[in-house]
């Protein structure tokens, strides 16, 4: 009769236990390639809809263009304000605008796809793909250089100099041996869409469309800005790549960037910036390193959000956040909403007014 008892309440138990409320990978939506994006309303998901006027007043007095929030891959909040680039247009749904270095984040996938095919390796030398004398360092100083330390932010290159963006070789000086110091300098990464071309034997922008863009229903490409290779797309396009991101890299079932390959994009690449992976950069760590100083600032890159999110972030406030915990991908366009050149304040004061709305 004990035994009877026992299995009594045990099996009493389990039928009463609840659900794990983390959200699985598995509820998420993927919107398909030529068709109608789902929509839910922030009621619905029992997030607070009172506090939007205050999102959209945010939104209004920081130049911002676009604003959209997936929650398990559908859209919960779009919102479109201002002018396009040129002209009077309204900023629409089909509109395009800059990434900016959000964009290191999709470079970053390319590489890890090219790697995976067995096109280049990440610990090859940098000159093995770019030639000799493609910086101005000696031939022994160069050969330390791989790719691995481009997609880290450890080349070594004095990020000092006049112009960071600056990709001959004159430009490209000795400041002290890879992997002994992080330092965001654009020069080295933009030098990765050659080393994709010369490694894959395609350009840049037809290697993406080819593994990415295409495979997702993304629109965009790279175009020549200077010295750099800046990326355009529709805000959905970008919601899509975190959508993708959020998934692990997969585009529903399909495979896109290896998952190998994806871990190392979300986990700290080096200890001089632990906020920092391959080319994408990471919330919830002791410390953070903003671009142009070797300033340790000790606190996470945005508190009010999850630890757990990762993002791509670009010039004047162009940002991809993602939330693995709460299956929510953020994305905002625009122009300079008055903070700091990758804008932690402002993803941060972002973040504080979706606290506000979102309540799961």
């Amino acid at each position: 009769m004990p035994n009877r008892i026992f299995i009594l309440l045990l099996l009493t138990f389990l039928s009463c236990k609840k659900d794990d409320p983390k959200p699985s990978l598995q509820d998420l939506y993927f919107p398909p390639i030529n068709g109608t994006w789902e929509t839910v309303t922030p009621a619905s998901l029992g997030w607070d809809e009172s506090k939007l006027p205050d999102l959209k007043s945010l939104l209004e007095t920081s130049n911002t263009r676009a604003l959209i929030v997936l929650k398990n891959g559908k859209i919960v909040i779009e919102e479109y304000l201002g002018k396009q680039i040129t002209g009077t247009n309204d900023f629409t749904v089909t509109s395009n605008w800059y990434w900016a270095s959000a964009g290191k984040t999709l470079t970053s996938a390319l590489v890890g796809i090219a790697e995976s095919q067995g096109q280049l390796s990440f610990d090859n030398k940098t000159s093995d793909y770019l030639g000799t004398d493609w910086s101005s360092l000696t031939t022994a100083q160069e050969n330390k250089i791989t790719i691995r330390h481009q997609l880290t932010m450890t080349s070594g290159l004095d990020d000092g100099v006049a112009d960071r963006d600056c990709t001959d070789p004159s430009c490209l000086t000795y400041l002290t041996d890879p992997n002994t110091r992080w330092a965001y300098h654009n020069a080295p990464y933009t030098l990765l869409d050659k080393v994709i071309a010369n490694a894959t034997g395609k350009l840049i922008n037809e290697y993406a469309t080819d593994q990415i863009l295409n495979k997702i229903g993304m629109n965009g490409q790279y175009l020549k800005s200077g010295y750099n290779n800046v990326f355009y797309s529709t805000p959905r396009s970008m919601a899509r790549f975190g959508l993708l991101l959020l998934n692990k890299g997969s585009w529903d079932q399909t495979p896109i960037i290896p998952e190998t390959y994806f871990n190392l994009m979300i986990t700290s690449s080096q200890n001089f910036n632990p906020s920092y992976g391959y080319l994408t950069w990471l919330n919830g760590k002791d410390f953070y390193v903003p671009p142009t100083t070797q300033l340790k600032v000790p606190t996470s890159i945005t508190p009010n959000a999850p630890a757990d999110m990762f993002a791509a972030m670009g010039k004047n406030g162009q940002l991809i956040n993602i939330v693995p915990s709460k299956n929510i991908v953020l994305v905002r366009m625009g122009d300079d909403p008055g903070t700091s050149l990758v804008p932690f304040l402002f993803q941060d004061d972002l973040w504080k007014k979706l606290n506000g709305i979102i309540k799961d």
